[in-house]
């Protein structure tokens, strides 16, 4: 008898019944019993995104108790609670989450950015506790975001964009995406913070002072061309040159998210320069092809 050649036989059949095995094993992991159908889920497609593509700011306007009791009975959601006062677990703020993220929630209403609408489909909502504008005889007020609300909110947007990919420019506020109808989260909402933490966009101040070029921060502008570089940016505005109400509100939310101290919704230089330096920033082959267009 040839030993040799027998051996060799072994081993092969030895291998297959082992590749074999692996297989079945494999195949055990992969198909998943679905009660009337099985699926088999070894292979993944390559062309698929997540469903989160933006990333939604809010005020509350009511408490804490309030905010919960409406977020979850009374048909509007969002995904996450941030309190003004969060608990603190083993040295960590405990923030609420009301809806998971893999599912839609109910808190952009009619809204556009940057050529989606719908955004309840592809975001994630934050609701901050905080009461909002606050009138009273000497004049309108905004509540503050206390810093132990600002430290939760910033370590919750942090994980999410960095969970998602979402880009700084899509970090954005209800009046960004609804500038007709929303001035949530306010003009003492913590822009700047959130981004110095790596958390949405801001310009750069040496640019902005560049394109101002010495001019008077408030010296009018052309309406067409900031309209049109809103537009580039992601707002929901006309391009027709017309200062109306409507393209008045898109300009005070603009400001309101990027320069705060003053939103009357005037074209001036300074909006101006800030909308052409967060372009140049973040988007800036567009901004160059708009400049060049005639």
């Amino acid at each position: 008898m040839n030993y040799l050649a027998a051996g060799r036989r072994l081993v092969t059949r030895l291998a297959a019944l082992a590749l074999g095995t692996l297989l079945l094993a494999a195949c055990s992991t992969t198909v998943i019993d679905r009660g009337t159908y099985y699926a088999d889920t070894r292979y993944h497609a390559q062309d698929a995104d997540s469903r989160v593509r933006f990333l939604v700011m809010h005020y509350t306007e009511i408490d804490e108790a309030q905010s919960l009791r409406v977020l979850t009975t009374e048909g509007v959601s969002v995904h996450y609670v941030v309190p003004d006062a969060p608990q603190i677990r083993n040295g960590q703020p405990v923030v609420w989450q009301l809806v998971p993220e893999s599912q839609r929630a109910w808190h952009a209403g009619v809204s556009y950015w940057q050529g989606t609408t719908e955004l309840n489909a592809a975001s994630i909502g934050i609701e901050n506790v905080n009461l909002g504008p606050v009138d009273t005889p000497q004049g309108r007020s905004w509540q503050p975001y206390p810093p132990a609300q600002v430290d939760a909110l910033i370590r919750l947007a942090k994980d999410i964009v960095a969970r998602y990919d979402i880009p700084p420019t899509r970090v954005v506020g209800h009046s960004d995406i609804a500038p007709q109808r929303k001035i949530d989260p306010g003009p003492v909402f913590p822009w700047k913070q959130l981004y110095d933490a790596g958390v949405g966009a801001w310009p750069d101040a040496a640019t902005v002072s560049a394109y101002l070029a010495g001019r008077d921060p408030s010296m009018p502008v052309d309406v067409r061309g900031l309209q049109q570089k809103l537009a580039l940016y992601g707002y929901d505005v006309a391009t027709d040159g017309v200062l109306d109400e409507r393209t008045r509100r898109v300009f005070a939310a603009f400001q309101m998210h990027f320069r705060p101290h003053d939103y009357a919704g005037n074209p001036d230089a300074e909006t101006d320069a800030i909308a052409a330096a967060l372009l140049d920033k973040y988007m800036p082959k567009e901004a160059a092809e708009m400049k060049s267009a005639p």
